[in-house]
């Protein structure tokens, strides 16, 4: 299933959610065009490797991204998601509030896997926490989801609460899954920190989201 948008009205421009997004894709066409041998550095420095953890890695790693088809899920799930909680929250407390969240995303990774050598990168522990937010702050939305049925697509309403529970399930029953294999030197998703970014998330929005929005006037009568 394939969020498209929220049917949740935006009532402030979400120039945080554009800034990220820009700076995330203009960081993955700086990666696109490095030489590998660049790019492996380049990783090794900025991506989170448990085994040798630095600190500023856990927000570095949050924008970078292994492909065209990582980078595009990622920013997809930004847009559908962070508008509506950066509404609520202001520019300046949604910033604090994905930053928050993808450093927690990436210490539970590496909690969960403290001598994994494996570079862990995207900006799905951060978005995680935004959709934990989001499924706390608009349990009653609903999302506009594009979805397979048989060999076709079509889009149709999916309540907030039940596409994002179902999510999580998902990461969850993934990631206890992946324990088994924790130590292999295989690649993979961090289902760790999609979780743990997404707990984070659950628990701090009461905190950041206190901006009362003032509605437009038609929305009055």
């Amino acid at each position: 299933m394939i969020p498209l948008r929220s049917t949740e009205r935006v009532y402030s421009t979400p120039v945080v959610t554009i800034a990220l997004i820009v700076v995330n894709v203009v960081i993955f066409l700086y990666q696109y065009v490095m030489p590998s041998e660049a790019y492996e550095g380049f990783l090794m420095r900025y991506a989170i490797v448990p085994d040798r953890l630095h600190y500023w890695t856990l927000l570095t790693s949050t924008f970078l991204h292994g492909g065209w088809m990582h980078l595009l899920g990622n920013m997809l799930f930004l847009w559908v998601f962070g508008r509506n909680l950066e509404d609520v929250m202001g520019a300046g407390k949604f910033l604090l509030f994905y930053m928050l969240c993808g450093v927690a995303a990436g210490l539970t990774q590496v909690a969960i896997n403290p001598y994994s050598r494996i570079p862990t990168i995207g900006a799905s522990g951060a978005i995680a926490g935004v959709m934990g937010g989001y499924l706390l702050k608009f349990p009653k939305a609903r999302i506009v989801t594009l979805v397979p049925i048989f060999i076709f697509l079509t889009s149709m309403e999916i309540p907030a609460a039940f596409l994002l529970a179902y999510w999580f399930i998902i990461q969850f029953f993934s990631g206890v899954g992946s324990l088994a294999s924790t130590h292999t030197p295989s690649g993979g998703t961090a289902w760790f920190a999609h979780i743990g970014g997404f707990i984070v998330g659950m628990l701090l929005v009461r905190t950041f989201a206190t901006r009362q929005i003032r509605t437009r006037r038609w929305d009055l009568q």
